[in-house]
């Protein structure tokens, strides 16, 4: 699949569908707004009692374990029920999932009532998931394993699960288990600002909604978002972490489907 474009893009616009996000209160008002500049819909419900309804009138869930509480894995549990049973597709972002015996206990939870469509997770997360040893230091992945180990790690999660992997990173991987891509490039300062995976997770949902082949949406989102972030960084304004957390937001509006920097950035693995 050629990268030298990406007209899912302006399929996004043209439908400007409904996310359903359950955040986390750290990130929820930038995923917003990402949402928006995208050309999408957000929607920041997490009633437990309303996710049956929300899913039916939404076309593509994220749902966001930092912040954890028992409440919000309750509306996951929900959200995510319904949404498989209506055919939506569901990105899961396990935040942290290592960091307690507790969250991985309930993400396992969710993964055992639902498959989702996109597992969105950093090296450590994947590794917690797939009962590998090793520690996690609150939502950071503390490891700096090798593109072979990561590619391996990331193809080993998506089998066990039996959906598609976003492994981020300096170097993104997404695969099925099979076929997949690693996405090269982005902004040096990404780690410093907060939430950029989960606004990732956003974009994911974003084009999932349009494109059936959750694989390629996973890869199409990876390449906008290191392509936006590196553009975004090149902006007059940006002078730290600060302003480019805005430049984001303001580049990701502006992307068009014939952005020249998606060429080049992901490669078959």
């Amino acid at each position: 699949m050629p990268f030298s474009e990406l007209p899912r893009l302006d399929d996004i616009r043209k439908k400007r569908p409904l996310l359903h996000c359950i955040s986390n209160i750290v990130t929820a008002n930038d995923c917003a707004n990402l949402a928006l500049a995208l050309g999408a819909s957000p929607m920041m419900a997490e009633a437990p009692e309303e996710m049956e309804d929300i899913e039916r009138i939404s076309d593509a869930t994220v749902l966001n374990c930092g912040t954890p509480s028992a409440q919000k894995y309750s509306a996951c549990l929900a959200s995510g029920r319904a949404a498989a049973r209506l055919g939506k597709p569901v990105v899961l972002d396990p935040v942290g999932v290592g960091a307690s015996p507790w969250r991985l206990s309930k993400v396992g939870q969710l993964l055992e009532a639902f498959r989702p469509s996109i597992l969105r997770v950093n090296y450590a997360e994947a590794r917690a998931l797939i009962g590998f040893s090793g520690g996690e230091q609150g939502v950071d992945s503390p490891a700096n394993p090798g593109a072979e180990e990561r590619v391996r790690t990331a193809r080993a999660l998506a089998s066990a699960m039996g959906c598609t992997v976003l492994l981020t990173g300096a170097e993104d991987i997404v695969t099925d288990g099979t076929r997949g891509w690693s996405v090269r490039g982005g902004s040096s300062l990404m780690p410093l600002v907060t939430g950029t995976g989960c606004m990732l997770s956003v974009v994911c949902a974003a084009f999932a909604s349009v494109e059936p082949d959750r694989t390629a949406a996973a890869a199409m989102a990876s390449v906008f978002w290191k392509t936006c972030s590196e553009l975004a960084e090149l902006t007059p304004a940006v002078k730290g972490p600060g302003s480019l957390r805005q430049a984001l937001l303001d580049t990701a509006w502006r992307m068009t489907a014939s952005e020249p920097g998606y060429a080049g950035r992901a490669f078959p693995i």
